[in-house]
Order: structure tokens, then C-alpha cells, then sequence
């Protein structure tokens, strides 16, 4: 009995330890918690800061066409894959054709003669796999140090020579003009242009503007820089379809010319939130929910080498700064302009309202309204006042009451005829 007692105390509490929520239960938490969740996770960006796009192709299955464009196959490696191969090509070519230039003399009994004045070799000088080995790279490499050298009694010999010295230039233009482009690539370049880690949201001439800035660390200028933006938001169409990372253009200025940047010193892109900006019903509590990201491109060519080079960053929810304004870098000193780079950052805070551009743009409507109207509509919100349907109202019930007056006196004119006929 002690046993079955003990048993049925401790069966409760297991039940209870073992329990889980239902899945009810777990769906009806607050919406709190659900916010703090979506505000631990990690964010993932499309771009990173750097400018690299977080995206790897995985699955391709006609990796053929990597080989049918072996040039940009090889600019595209890693620096220790390109030197490698560049090794590696050279000294294949070299062996293939040492080994050739050792079987001619295999073949033509030149190893059997080796120190006979009255034998003829095709190379003199060619004892072995290691003197032709030598022979081969002096003669692609064009050094010639005159020790081996081909004779004129070697036809086969002479249209290897030929063979060689063009495979060898073939060689020579692929690999160096690979490495050439490798090492001119406009990459690096772009490291020198920098974007503000923030962006942010405040008026700007009595409109409410998205910001962000841009700078160029060298004395050497962009030519022709250009810059754009895209907003990377998943959307759901009206017919049900998920569209994962859609991207939507933000206009900085395409319609007016302010995309065009002369970029001498650091500059601040502005982009209006207006009816045609995906930001026009984005309020300052509602960008804290979403889930967004906004891609920078700055393109132009380099002054130096006239290539063009292309310079990406993003900015996240996190990293859009609602209500405030970059700090001022440029300043006038004795005869120049200098640029304080430690600013470039930085950000104050400013009086911006909170709510949205659509909500904003309504007030200012109505506060550049006529008075009188303004009056009437604020009178009508209130209940106080509703001019259109009490006219109406007041003009129904005078047209009714004109009509009783109407029906009374026809009334009382057909009554007095009737009287007069009795009579």
C-alpha cells in the first residue's frame, strides 16, 4: 500500500514536467513576445556592407558553360587558385615539349653518339630528359644562351621549333593578359569609396527625405559617377504569389539630374518619400516592424585607367535612423577645403515627426486650407456642425412644408366651389 501510494503522489508531478503547449497555445502568445524574437534574430542581408552580395548559386548542373569563358573563369578565382594555374600551365608546357625534344633524340640515335665529332645530332649538346627539359624553356621563354641550339640536318626538330614558339606566344598572351586584368581589376578602387554605416529620416525642405552619404578618400575622381538605390522587400501579390527579395527603385534624383554626382567631396543622397516612394505610408513605429533592406550602388569610371568600377552597400532596418541629420565634414580653411573624414558618420538628432509621409502630406492639406472651410470641416469631424446634410435636410423639409401649403389651398379652393354649387 505504501508502494501504490507513493506511486500515485509522484505520478502527477511527471505528468506535469512532461507537459508541452499545444500548438493553439503557442500560436495565441502576445504579439510582444513575437517582436522581441524578430528583434533577436540574426538579420540577413542580401549585401553585405563590404558590398559583396550574400547569395551562392548552388545546383548548377551545366557547369560547362564555366569552361566555354575559361578567360573570366580564371580572372574570377581566388589570387592562390590564378597563381597556381599560372605554375602550373607553364610548367606543363615545358615538360610536354622537353619530353618531345628528348624523343626526338631518343628516336634519331642521338643519345647513342653522345661525344662522336662525326655524328650530327638535331640539338647539340642534348644528353638526357634534363638537357631537353632545359632546352625546351629557352626556347619558349626566347633566352637562347647559345649552348644548345638546333641544327639544320633536323627537319622534325625544325617544326617542333615552330610548334613550340606559337603555342608558346599563345601561353604567354593568355596567362599574362590574365593576370594583367586581374591584377587592373576596378575592385580595389572601390575600397576608397565609403557610405555612411547609417541612413537616415528627417525634412528637408518641409519634406520628409530618406539620407544617406558618400565619399571618395582619393584625390584621383570618379568620372561619370552615378548613383541608385533599390529597396529588397518580400511582397505577396493580389493573386496570392510570393515574390521573395522584390526589388523597387527609389528615385535619388534620375528625373531632376542629382543621380549625376560630382564627387570631389562628400556628398549626401536624398531621396524624397513622396507617393511614388515605397516609404509614402512607412511611419516611424511601422519601419521598426518591417523587414526591408536597401541597396546603394555607385558607379563610375576610374580617371586613372578609364575602367569602370562599381561600388555597393545596404542599410537594414536597424541601420535606418528615423529623426536625424549627418553632421557637417566640410569646412573652409586659409585658401582650400578640408574634409573631416572623422565626421563622416556621425549623426545628431532633429525634430522630425513620427508619423508617416502620407499622413503628414494630409495635415499640411488641411492646415493650408480657407479658413472658413477648415472651420466647417473641424466643426463637422466634431459632430458639431455638418453643413451639407442639414441643408439638404432644411431644403427637404422647406420643399415639403411649401407643399403642404400647396395642397391646403388646393384643398380649401376645390372645398369653396363645391359649397357654391349646393347653393
Amino acid at each position: 500500500n505504501a508502494k501504490i501510494t507513493e506511486q500515485d503522489v509522484e505520478s502527477p508531478a511527471i505528468t506535469i514536467r512532461k507537459a508541452k503547449l499545444p500548438k493553439q497555445a503557442c500560436e495565441d502568445l502576445p504579439k510582444q513576445l513575437g517582436d522581441q524574437v524578430r528583434a533577436k534574430r540574426k538579420i540577413q542581408r542580401y549585401v553585405r556592407k563590404d558590398g559583396k552580395c550574400n547569395v551562392h548559386h548552388g545546383n548548377v548542373q551545366e557547369t560547362y558553360r564555366y569552361l566555354t569563358d575559361i578567360f573570366t573563369t580564371l580572372v574570377d578565382l581566388k589570387w592562390r587558385f590564378n597563381l597556381f594555374i599560372f605554375v602550373l600551365v607553364y610548367t606543363v608546357t615545358w615538360l610536354l615539349f622537353g619530353f618531345a625534344w628528348w624523343l626526338i633524340a631518343y628516336v634519331r640515335g642521338d643519345l647513342e653518339h653522345i661525344g662522336d665529332n662525326q655524328w650530327t645530332p638535331c640539338v647539340n649538346n642534348l644528353n638526357g630528359f634534363v638537357s631537353a627539359f632545359l632546352f625546351s624553356i629557352e626556347t619558349e621563354t626566347t633566352i637562347g644562351y647559345g649552348y644548345r641550339v638546333i641544327t639544320d640536318q633536323c627537319p622534325e626538330g625544325i617544326l617542333l621549333l615552330l610548334i613550340q614558339s606559337v603555342l608558346g606566344s599563345i601561353v604567354n598572351a593568355f596567362m599574362v593578359g590574365c593576370m594583367f586584368v586581374k591584377i587592373s581589376q576596378p575592385k580595389k578602387r572601390a575600397e576608397t569609396l565609403v557610405f555612411s554605416t547609417n541612413t537616415v529620416i528627417s525634412m528637408r525642405d518641409g519634406r520628409l527625405c530618406l539620407m544617406f552619404r558618400v565619399g571618395d578618400l582619393r584625390n584621383s575622381h570618379i568620372v561619370e559617377a552615378s548613383i541608385r538605390a533599390k529597396l529588397i522587400k518580400s511582397k505577396q501579390t493580389k493573386e496570392g504569389e510570393f515574390i521573395p527579395l522584390n526589388q523597387t527603385d527609389m528615385n535619388v534624383g534620375y528625373d531632376t539630374g542629382d543621380d549625376r554626382l560630382f564627387l570631389v567631396s562628400p556628398l549626401i543622397i536624398c531621396h524624397e518619400i513622396n507617393q511614388n516612394s515605397p516609404f509614402w505610408e512607412i511611419s516611424q513605429a511601422h519601419l521598426d516592424k518591417e523587414d526591408l533592406e536597401i541597396v546603394v550602388i555607385l558607379e563610375g569610371m576610374v580617371e586613372a585607367t578609364g575602367m569602370t568600377c562599381q561600388a555597393r552597400s545596404s542599410y537594414v532596418t536597424s541601420e535606418i535612423k528615423w529623426g536625424y541629420r549627418f553632421m557637417p565634414v566640410l569646412t573652409l580653411e586659409d585658401g582650400f577645403y578640408e574634409v573631416d573624414y572623422n565626421s563622416f558618420h556621425d549623426i545628431h538628432e532633429t525634430n522630425t515627426p513620427s508619423c508617416s509621409a502620407r499622413e503628414l502630406a494630409e495635415i499640411n492639406c488641411r492646415i493650408h486650407l480657407p479658413f472658413t472651410w477648415s472651420v466647417a470641416s473641424k466643426l463637422s469631424q466634431q459632430g458639431v456642425l455638418e453643413p451639407e446634410g442639414r441643408e439638404k435636410k432644411h431644403t427637404t423639409l422647406v420643399t415639403q412644408e411649401e407643399g403642404l401649403e400647396e395642397q391646403t389651398e388646393r384643398n380649401g379652393d376645390i372645398a369653396n366651389i363645391e359649397s357654391e354649387s349646393k347653393v
